[in-house]
């Protein structure tokens, strides 16, 4: 994969990820505690859709941009209205029939949707996607920009001052052996945080050991591990996501219902052939 996020901005994973991230932000402002998202693979923030990376690969135009003003069902919308209504602020020419050109990347849709009292720590490794994040929320006290190694973060950072947050963890599958490290950096995170709400995640292509990282996770014996899986297409192209997949440790009560409405809507409307899937289920924990 090429991750330079710029191609892939706005794409259907970004959809199924960011929709999940916005409901849990949502989840736990219904307590006035403050809480801290920890984004440890936070890229540059924000995403012009207009430009030559993002044009290459058209992306986008599969995923928000199918989603964007489609005709939902009243609950559906519902769900959805914090997450679109989040890239609609960033897009106010379209109210003149303008197009989509900005969308935000999971730390800025965060910050967006946050109360006064809320917090967001940025991990990027990158250094110059990391100049780039820190000048995006330059002078802002509720975000916290810092150039490191975000596996580094799940040890480092954990558990947070407020003792409420979210982590999203979100690699770029660049390596060898990201399946294995995102299993053993929630082994060590929630042994730090164990009460923290998770949210890893993955890539579904052509080979991936989708079950063996399934099994792995239900080995941690971790308590409620919730698993969300969008399929917009056939698994038999050799490159490419065919798939994405979140999982989510702690999660709300209320997600699992919410995902099973939502779904068979981002199915339909993002699906690129007859073989797209959807599915959500309980790794470990409630049935």
């Amino acid at each position: 994969m090429n991750y330079r996020h710029i191609y892939h901005a706005g794409n259907f994973a970004d959809v199924l990820k960011h929709l999940v991230l916005s409901r849990l932000i949502v989840y736990l402002q219904q307590k006035d505690k403050a809480f801290r998202v920890l984004d440890t693979h936070a890229g540059i923030g924000l995403y012009d859709l207009s430009s030559e990376e993002a044009q290459k690969t058209g992306e986008w135009l599969e995923g928000i941009g199918k989603v964007i003003d489609a005709e939902l069902p009243e609950k559906v919308a519902e769900i959805m209205a914090p997450y679109l209504d989040a890239v609609k602020a960033l897009n106010p020419g379209r109210e003149t029939g303008g197009p989509l050109q900005t969308y935000p990347g999971s730390p800025k849709l965060a910050r967006d949707l946050f109360r006064p009292q809320d917090r967001l720590s940025a991990m990027e490794l990158h250094p110059d996607d990391c100049r780039t994040l820190s000048r995006l929320f330059e002078g802002d006290f509720q975000v916290r920009v810092t150039e490191l190694d975000g596996w580094l973060t799940l040890n480092a950072h954990l558990p947070p001052k407020e003792k409420r947050g979210i982590v999203l963890v979100d690699p770029p599958f660049e390596k060898e052996g990201e399946y294995e490290r995102l299993v053993d950096g929630l082994a060590k995170a929630h042994r730090r945080f164990s009460n923290g709400v998770y949210c890893l995640w993955y890539p579904i292509k052509k080979g991936a050991p989708i079950k063996e990282f399934h099994e792995a996770l239900q080995a941690l014996e971790i308590p409620k591990v919730l698993c969300a899986e969008l399929n917009v297409k056939s698994d038999r192209d050799q490159t490419g996501l065919s798939g994405t997949g979140l999982i989510i440790v702690n999660p709300p009560f209320t997600l699992k219902d919410e995902m099973h409405l939502v779904l068979p809507e981002l199915k339909r409307l993002m699906a690129q052939d007859r073989y797209a899937s959807h599915r959500c289920f309980w790794l470990r924990g409630e049935k």
